[in-house]
C-alpha cells in the first residue's frame, strides 16, 4: 500500500508498504482523507521533539470499514460505513487514567507523532477507537478530531450561557473551540491576525472578532465587556505574546484554558496569577463525548465544511503541500490529502 513518510526535517517520501494484518479484536479502515495538523508542520520543520523518526504522519482521519474482526461485538460495524478513528493511546494505569481522563495519559502515544500515522491506504485498530459517523462524509469526518479538540477546550473551561468568551487564535482547533461555546450560548470574541478566519468564525457562532495585527485588543475587550474583560479565555495558538496576552486580558477570577503550548519560553506576571485569583488549565487532545459532540454539531448540516479546507492533495503533492504551509501558515485552515 502506499504511505507518506516524514524521513527528515524539510523531506516527505512517498513509499510502498505491506498492508496491515487484522486481529480479531481490530477494525480495518480503508483511509478516505487525512488532515495535515500542526504536529504534522512541527515534525516537518524538525520542531516536533516527540515525533519518531522517520515518521507516517497524520491523525485527522476520514474513513470507511473495510473488515470486521471475528472477535468485534457485532452490529458495532458494517463494511462502508464512514467512521473516524480516536488516534490516542491510554495505559489505563497512570493518574490520569485512573481519574477517568485518558485523553492526558502520561504514556499517550498518537498517530503519526509516537508511532505511525494514518496517512496510507489502510489501517487496523482496537475496535474501541473506532468511531461510526454514519451520515457524514469520509471526508468530513477527518474535520472530527481536530474540532474536538476545541470542544474539549470549552468543557475544561467549564463554560456556561453566562460567560464571555475570547478564543485566541482562528485555526481549526480554535474554531472548534468558538462553535462550542457558541452552542452553549456563551457570548464568544474571536480574535486572530487574518480578518478571513474571523469572517468564518463570525459564521461559526463568535459574537465579535478582533484583528490583533489592526486592532487594540485591550481596548476592544473592555468595550465589548464594559471593562471586566472576557470570564473564559481559550489559548488556541501556542506562542509566548498569546500566553501573556491571555492572562493579561482574561477578568478576575476568571480561567484561562491552553491548548498550544509554546516552543519558547514565557514570562508572566506571576503577581496577576494570585490577584486575579486565576484558575488556569491545561486541555490535551479530546474525550469520547467531545467526538460525539462534534459527530451531532457536524449532521446537524450548519457548519460550513467547505470553507474549513483549504485543499485537497494526493500523497505525492504531500510534501509541497506542507511547504508551501510553512511559507504563509497564516492562511491554511487544513490540507487534506486524499487516499
Amino acid at each position: 500500500m502506499k504511505a507518506i513518510q516524514i524521513t527528515a526535517p524539510g523531506k516527505v517520501e512517498s513509499v510502498s508498504l505491506p498492508a496491515p494484518e487484522l486481529t480479531p479484536d481490530q477494525v480495518l479502515v480503508k483511509i478516505g482523507y487525512v488532515g495535515f495538523c500542526g504536529s504534522d508542520l512541527n515534525t516537518y520543520l524538525g520542531r516536533n521533539l516527540m515525533a519518531i523518526s522517520p515518521v507516517i504522519p497524520g491523525h485527522e482521519i476520514g474513513g470507511t470499514v473495510a473488515a470486521v474482526g471475528a472477535a468485534v461485538p457485532e452490529g458495532l460495524f458494517s463494511e462502508g460505513m464512514s467512521v473516524t478513528v480516536n488516534p490516542y493511546t491510554s495505559c489505563g494505569k497512570c493518574s490520569s487514567c485512573r481519574k477517568g481522563r485518558p485523553n492526558a495519559c502520561e504514556h499517550n502515544e498518537t498517530f503519526g507523532v509516537q508511532r505511525h500515522g494514518a496517512m496510507c491506504d489502510y489501517i487496523a485498530v482496537p475496535w474501541q477507537k473506532v468511531i461510526p459517523a454514519q451520515g457524514i462524509s469520509p471526508r468530513d469526518c477527518a474535520l472530527i478530531e481536530p474540532m474536538s479538540v476545541g470542544f474539549h477546550a470549552v468543557d475544561r473551561g467549564a463554560v456556561t450561557d453566562i460567560d464571555t468568551v475570547m478564543v485566541i487564535g482562528c485555526g481549526m482547533i480554535g474554531l472548534g473551540a468558538v462553535v462550542r461555546a457558541s452552542l452553549r450560548g456563551a457570548t464568544v470574541v474571536a480574535v486572530d491576525l487574518d480578518d478571513d478566519k474571523l469572517r468564518l468564525a463570525r459564521r461559526l457562532g463568535a459574537s465579535h472578532t478582533i484583528n490583533s495585527r489592526t486592532e487594540n485588543v485591550h481596548e476592544r475587550l473592555a468595550e465589548i465587556t464594559g471593562g471586566c474583560g472576557p470570564d473564559v479565555v481559550v489559548e488556541a495558538v501556542g506562542s509566548p505574546a498569546t500566553y501573556v496576552m491571555a492572562v493579561d486580558e482574561v477578568a478576575f477570577a476568571g480561567r484561562v484554558v491552553c491548548i498550544g503550548y509554546s516552543k519558547a519560553d514565557v514570562s508572566f506576571h506571576t503577581r496577576l496569577f494570585v490577584q486575579k485569583e486565576l484558575d488556569i488549565r491545561g486541555s490535551r487532545n479530546a474525550m469520547p463525548a467531545d467526538f460525539s459532540a462534534v459527530i451531532r454539531y457536524l449532521r446537524c448540516g450548519g457548519c460550513p465544511v467547505d470553507d474549513l479546507i483549504s485543499r485537497i492533495v494526493v500523497p505525492s503533492e504531500g510534501g509541497e503541500a506542507l511547504r508551501e504551509w510553512s511559507d504563509n501558515p497564516g492562511k491554511v485552515f487544513r490540507i487534506l490529502v486524499k487516499f
